[in-house]
């Protein structure tokens, strides 16, 4: 029998934040199943960077969740996660977010958490979201590498802005740090090592969960 297959879809165009999730995501793989396939949402912006990037890529999200009857879930890796309930409206399949799941899996690693964002204009988005899931009281702080998604993917000197931010949200409390970019996946394990605390890659997080839910149906 075909081993089911979960759909990772990058919604910005920059193919090396793809080859960077299916990096982080080999982990994962197993001959019996389900498959992970990571593509590139090819109309995308080069960064979801800001609110317009987030509607712009909905409907294309949407689309492409329609018109795929291979995948048994689908995972949208883009941490403002861009069309997630105009995606679960259209299929009765499993739609996540890394958002949601990075940190609720963080709030299973920690009784308070931190997020790394890439810029400042991205954390008033994401305060938002987290005040509609109920969540801000569990927040410590986010914290920007003043970096675009791009350069968290492959830029000079990320890690170690990542660990200077990782380590100033520590002294805010965080008992867990969530990556806010799917970009940043690359660094999920040396930044732990460095920082003494469970680090979330929202992305790992999401895929982990879509596996749970293949298995039970």
């Amino acid at each position: 029998m075909t081993p089911k297959r979960i759909l990772v879809v990058n919604p910005n165009s920059n193919e090396a934040v793809t080859q960077g999730l299916r990096d982080a995501l080999a982990g994962f793989a197993n001959p019996a199943g389900p498959e992970i396939v990571c593509a590139t949402l090819a109309e995308g912006p080069f960064g979801v960077e800001s609110q317009e990037h987030v509607e712009q890529v909905a409907l294309p999200l949407r689309r492409l969740v329609e018109a795929d009857t291979a995948s048994a879930a689908f995972v949208i890796a883009c941490y403002s996660d861009p069309g997630l309930h105009v995606c679960r409206e259209a299929t009765r399949r499993p739609v996540l977010g890394i958002a949601e799941c990075g940190i609720l899996t963080a709030l299973s690693r920690a009784d308070s958490f931190g997020v790394i964002a890439i810029r400042t204009r991205s954390i008033p988005r994401h305060i938002r979201y987290m005040r509609q899931m109920g969540l801000t009281d569990r927040l410590v702080g986010e914290r920007a590498l003043e970096m675009s998604v791009a350069e968290t993917a492959s830029g000079e000197g990320t890690l170690a802005r990542m660990i200077e931010i990782g380590g100033l949200l520590k002294e805010d409390g965080a008992g867990a740090i969530v990556m806010g970019c799917a970009g940043m996946a690359r660094h999920r394990r040396p930044l732990e090592d460095a920082l003494g605390l469970p680090v979330i890659d929202p992305t790992q997080a999401a895929v982990a969960m879509a596996i749970g839910a293949v298995a039970v149906g």
